[in-house]
């Protein structure tokens, strides 16, 4: 083998293709796939580093005018060869380039001094000698040996593991790891960020002991090269992290799981732009692994794919905790307080229950759902929402008394008074977490409170010291936004109160609906998981609508069929396929005229195909940093049509172009 293909180290896309160097004699016995190298590059011959892809005995032109590999980049980390090949579907799939792809399945670049992580330094317990694993249900034992069968199948497909919340899906986890580990093999957990605290991790370090390792955001560049040096050497059997943890390079992959799958935690917000569910089940067609994705509320597209069988399903139907059912759950209409004088943001049945629950020494949790407020206005009286005719959306605020659909650009402009009964109570919300804190004291001074959000969560640490004095019933009710309502087992916590269940409802995105359904039933789930029962209260202005009446049901099934019908009736995913492009611009009239010109090229270079071209329009933030940004969106039957789209979407004439399939 006397030549190299390489990928360089510049995330540009005409140079997103491979670069022929000849391999010199004192390194070609030592050269591999996968390893960081520096190559002249350029004209000039500068040194960069290139990632080697291939190695062949072909040259691709006349070797004399072939450039030579330098040397090997001694702290550089390889990368392996079944992740190359997930970071080449990376790039088809997302539209990135290889080199984005090559350090996105590389989260550890470089070689650092060796640190071990400091969640393995804190005094986490470790497994007892002889210590039996608790046994399994009936429900559970099931799902296990299920999964189990299907992973070694001939042809295996991706298992979804649906059980309601409370279900025990995390010792099914448990059980497929120890039989993974059984194997000789290793696995790996994906868990949304918000979700690694002391409570969760602790029954994995009780499980496996020192066999595990654990992957954030916050650990230091050491620590997680560490964490990924003792997955490599095979010195421990168990990554647990978020999306990043999906790149983990065991040498012997038996088993990916990902916890919470319908979480938006899973998608990447930077190039490449990937889902983690969508790349867990590539990286296990690649690595010959088993996949299992577990919720109690899983995504649409989960599901679909579930209800056509190109995934298995297994499902948990009750509560694993004995005696522990669902709680009672109660829609309070609160356009009813209103009339009759009430117009605190307490119902006077949640106020009742809250001093219940005080006055027996139980915990209360209060959720605010924010999800979406930003914009869109509604009316206090009869809960009227001001949407779009056009695309079934809610319309959004804008300075200077405008609702834009950003969608399609529909505006109209901001009613003095309620179009549908005539009400002036017709404005924006505007209630917080901490304003919600200081009606709580304010109303129950008795009660020792919690408040966790963005602001009281900046620090290290912080997230799981407010949880974790929470559980120790340091406070009796936790005031928070959805990452108090993620996972968490409270035993003490008897009842949930949702304040405000429309805000999410009512954001300008097509997925509003599934997503309030999600974010209700994972809350309600808090409640009653102890023997002593549990109830919930849902405040809303919506109290007809069927996410939030089936998710007072925590009925998943009958929400996923109404849902489904909106969807095919919008054509909107996974009814349809469905891409947003992003236009930005330093200048506004730039990005403006290049996205009419960009939507104009595609409905005449496409019109054979016939897709749906909305917009352009508005983003939902129309301006960051003195960047515009203008929206367009393209519908079809057929994925592949959008891809092909999707490659036409060049950046140009001063503007940046970012296509995403939705």
């Amino acid at each position: 083998m006397k030549y190299a293909n390489v990928i360089v180290d510049i995330s540009q896309s005409r140079l997103d293709r491979t670069f022929q160097y000849r391999i010199p004699v004192s390194l070609q016995s030592s050269l591999r796939v996968g390893m960081p190298v520096r190559v002249p590059f350029g004209s000039g011959g500068r040194m960069v580093r290139a990632f080697l892809v291939e190695l062949t005995d072909t040259p691709e032109f006349e070797e004399a005018k072939m450039k030579e590999i330098e040397a090997v980049e001694e702290r550089g980390i390889p990368v392996e060869q079944p992740l190359i090949q997930l970071a080449s579907w990376m790039r088809e799939t997302y539209g990135c380039t290889m080199i984005q792809a090559l350090k996105t399945v590389l989260p550890a670049r470089r070689r650092v001094k060796s640190r071990t992580p400091r969640v393995q330094q804190t005094q986490l317990p470790a497994p007892d000698p002889g210590e039996k694993p608790p046994a399994l249900n009936a429900e559970q034992q099931a799902a296990a040996d299920g999964i189990w069968a299907e992973i070694h199948a001939e042809t295996p497909r991706p298992c979804l593991l649906y059980g309601i919340t409370g279900s025990g899906k995390t010792e099914v986890y448990m059980e497929l790891i120890e039989r993974t580990r059984r194997e000789g093999k290793q696995a790996i957990l994906l868990i949304p960020e918000i979700s690694l605290t002391y409570q969760n991790l602790q029954r994995f370090y009780r499980r496996f002991g020192d066999r595990v390792a654990v992957v954030n955001f916050r650990l230091s560049a050491g620590e997680k090269y560490d964490s990924f040096e003792k997955a490599r050497k095979a010195q421990v059997d168990l990554m647990i992290g978020p999306r990043s943890a999906l790149f983990t390079p065991f040498p012997n992959l038996g088993l990916i799981l990902v916890d919470e799958e319908h979480e938006g935690a899973y998608n990447s917000e930077t190039a490449p732009r990937y889902h983690a569910v969508e790349t867990a089940v590539a990286r296990s067609r690649i690595a010959g692994c088993g996949v299992v994705l577990g919720s109690a509320t899983p995504s649409m597209e989960t599901f679909a794919a579930a209800m056509d069988r190109t995934y298995a399903i297994f499902t948990l139907r009750h509560r694993a905790r004995a005696g522990s059912h669902l709680p009672a759950v109660r829609i309070v209409d609160m356009r009813e307080e209103m009339r009759e004088g009430n117009k605190s943001i307490f119902s006077r049945e949640l106020a009742e229950n809250i001093q219940d629950r005080l006055e027996k020494k139980e915990q209360v949790i209060l959720f605010l759902n924010r999800r979406g407020y930003a914009g869109f206005v509604s009316c206090r009286s009869c809960g009227h929402v001001m949407k779009c005719p056009h695309c079934d959306v809610s319309l959004t605020s804008h300075r200077g008394g405008r609702l834009v659909c950003h969608y399609c650009g529909y505006t109209v402009p901001m009613p003095d008074a309620c179009p549908a009964c005539g009400s002036p109570y017709i404005a924006g919300f505007g209630t917080g977490t901490q304003k919600v804190e200081s009606l709580v004291v304010k109303q129950f001074p008795s009660a020792r409170v919690l408040r966790m959000d963005l602001d009281t969560t900046g620090k290290k640490d912080s997230h799981s010291k407010i949880l974790s004095a929470f559980a120790a019933g340091e406070a009796d009710i936790l005031v928070g936004t959805q990452m108090i309502v993620k996972g968490h087992d409270f035993p003490k916590v008897t009842l949930v109160g949702i304040l405000a269940a429309d805000l999410s409802l009512h954001s300008s995105d097509f997925r509003a609906s599934e997503r309030t359904f999600q974010l209700l039933t994972q809350a309600a789930g808090r409640a009653g998981r102890a023997e002593s029962g549990g109830r919930v209260v849902i405040q809303t202005y919506s109290p007809e609508n069927y996410a939030i009446v089936l998710a007072a049901r925590q009925d998943y099934i009958s929400f996923y069929k109404e849902e489904m019908r909106f969807r095919r009736l919008m054509n909107y995913p996974p009814a349809g396929c469905m891409m947003s492009i992003r236009v930005t611009s330093e200048e506004e009239e730039t990005a403006a005229a290049f996205a009419d010109e960009l939507a104009a090229e595609i409905r005449v270079r496409f019109a054979r195909e016939e897709p749906a071209v909305i917009g352009p329009s508005d983003a939902g933030v129309a301006k960051v940093q003195d960047v515009y940004r203008k929206m367009i969106y393209v519908k079809h039957e057929e994925r592949q049509v959008l891809l092909d789209i999707r490659a036409i979407c060049q950046d140009g004439a001063g503007c940046a172009v970012q296509a995403d399939l939705l």
